[in-house]
């Protein structure tokens, strides 16, 4: 059974920084692909970031040149690097493991629980 926890959420001010981390077991990591997702309230899920088992990445417009996603397939780790936060990206921020770096969330087959992270201006 696949398992993703999410980490590393929390409330930050405009322009700082936070680092999410997922933990995946009972898949061979290096051969999947993992994404990013994320919940605004009241708003559909978007796709933020993925990366294939190759080391290839696809991100979302609005999040180009601020975030960073990376993987270590020594620890079966995905992370989120998140520089220069902004209010609009408050959300619920889910992991998510699937066969290509698409930004479609049917594509992807396992989803963590999620971490809530809170930009303040």
């Amino acid at each position: 059974q696949v398992h993703l926890v999410e980490s590393g959420g929390g409330l930050m001010q405009a322009g700082g920084s936070l680092r999410l981390s997922c933990a995946a077991s009972g898949l061979t990591f290096s051969t999947y692909a993992m994404a990013w997702f994320r919940q605004a309230p009241g708003k559909e899920r978007e796709f933020v970031a993925a990366i294939g088992w190759k080391s290839s990445t696809n991100y979302v417009d609005s999040v180009k040149g601020r975030f960073t996603i990376s993987r270590d397939n020594a620890k079966n780790t995905v992370y989120l690097q998140m520089n220069s936060l902004k209010p609009e990206d408050t959300a619920v921020y889910y992991c998510a493991a699937g066969s290509g770096t698409t930004g479609v969330a049917s594509t992807y087959g396992a989803w963590g629980q999620g971490t809530q992270v809170t930009v303040s201006s």
